[in-house]
């Protein structure tokens, strides 16, 4: 048998690594959704003495892990590879999960869901910079937008989860499947390749040259880590310089409000549901729905970007989202409801990453990394925020303002971003971002 091309040797090495990083950040989404899923019967059985402020709180207390994940993963990668980083994620998660499961009291579930929450927001950026270094040449956008749909289909498996277990062995069951991913982790440090940009940036360039030339993917290029710090320093200010602070903190505003609206509905979506009369069932079911919505609008967002402008179709998005939103407080027939949750998961799941494409397209080339990190990184404290909120409002018996209160985050960041759009100058062809799905959660 002859030997196989380089191209085609890069493909099959593009395939283990895109299969590998989206079956972690599959069970990345599992492990995120798997909380919103359990939540109506722990509301309804009272688990814990569990209230609905408290069991807002819960849901914040995965998103903070996922905030300090996030802020911290580039930097444990760059001291211990990336490789080692993502099987230390997915270790990380599944043993919380395990807390989870034994918890016999709200502190020792809250410790579970916050170490939860640090290995899940530590992985997907990794997992992305991952696939991305390995992506066949010209193909990056389409790999990274195909690993986001990974983590809509653990939203949909944790719905599953919930309706096959609750029922005959309860609710600890469900974090207990949480936990088998532990037995992927081996599997990850055998067979996933370190990230060549590691590679380069610690010297073993041969290494590193070897897999590049073995199976025709790109070479990194190398940076020196002095000037490396002094430059995102210089690119953070630059986000501030002249009129470019009321630009920045637009931005920062539009994501704060779409990753409140994200996590916000991701958390409360099937005990809202129930809370205006529908049946548990369906109620998970509307997950299945709304994150198959979600998958839609990951393949759908970018091709509609490229046609029409990203910053557009951000603004249109937010208020598409917006109008599912508050039209789910409204009680109506089953298929009417079930159409309305999968157009709005088509949405809301690529409207916040419009955002970060708007960004991308608008921000000087030298300091482009530096604004969709830290927008991004702003839009986390509205994840945080989130869960928070729709617990309060329950709390004070108000849940149906929970649906109102989301669609107004949405409405507001199509407020900031049409106008962060409308101020921003147009760039020429040469400036603009390849405009790749960016991870939104």
């Amino acid at each position: 048998m002859s030997p196989l091309a380089p191209s085609a040797r890069g493909g099959r090495l593009a395939l283990l690594v895109v299969g590998l990083c989206w079956l972690a950040v599959l069970f990345d989404g599992l492990d995120m959704f798997i909380y919103g899923s359990v939540l109506p019967h722990l509301l309804e059985t009272q688990t814990f003495g569990l209230t609905p402020d408290q069991a807002g709180d819960l849901g914040s207390y995965a998103t903070f892990g996922m905030l300090v994940g996030a802020l911290t993963a580039g930097t444990v990668a760059d001291r211990i590879g990336r490789k080692k980083l993502m099987v230390s994620c997915v270790i990380l998660f599944s043993l919380a999960s395990g807390v989870c499961a034994i918890a016999d009291s709200v502190a020792v579930f809250g410790l579970g869901r916050t170490l939860a929450g640090v290995g899940l927001g530590g992985l997907l950026p990794t997992a992305i910079s991952m696939v991305s270094d390995y992506a066949p040449r010209g193909r990056a956008a389409i790999v990274i937008g195909l690993l986001m749909t990974a983590h809509h289909a653990g939203g949909i498996l944790s719905a599953y989860v919930a309706k096959w277990l609750i029922e005959p062995a309860g609710w600890r069951a469900a974090f207990w499947v949480c936990v088998l991913p532990l037995l992927f982790a081996p599997v990850l440090a055998r067979f996933l390749p370190e990230s060549l940009s590691f590679l380069v940036a610690k010297g073993r360039t041969a290494e590193a040259r070897a897999l590049a030339t073995r199976y025709d993917v790109e070479l990194p290029a190398a940076k020196s880590e002095k000037a490396g710090a002094a430059d995102r320093w210089a690119n953070l200010v630059g986000l501030f310089r002249g009129g470019e602070w009321v630009q920045t903190l637009l931005y920062w505003s539009a994501s704060f409000g779409g990753l409140l609206l994200v996590y916000g509905v991701a958390t409360w979506l099937p005990t809202l549901m129930r809370a205006e009369g529908y049946a548990l069932g369906s109620a998970l079911t509307f997950v299945v729905v709304f994150n198959l919505g979600g998958i839609a609008g990951m393949l759908l967002a970018g091709r509609a970007a490229d046609r029409f402008g990203a910053p557009r179709i951000s603004a249109i998005w937010f208020a598409l989202t917006a109008a599912g939103v508050f039209m789910l407080s409204v009680h109506m027939p089953l298929g009417v409801t079930m159409t309305v949750v999968f157009l709005t998961g088509v949405f809301l799941n690529s409207a916040q990453t419009m955002i970060y494409a708007t960004v991308s397209i608008r921000s000087h080339p030298e300091n482009r990394a530096t604004a969709v990190g830290w927008t991004s990184g702003m839009g986390r404290f509205g994840a945080v925020f989130g869960p928070w909120l729709g617990g309060q409002l329950l709390a004070a018996n108000n849940g149906d303002w929970g649906f109102t209160a989301f669609a107004l985050a949405g409405l507001s960041s199509m407020v900031f971003i049409g106008i962060a759009a409308l101020r921003g100058g147009r760039q020429t062809p040469a400036d603009r971002a390849p405009q790749e799905l960016v991870g939104t959660h």
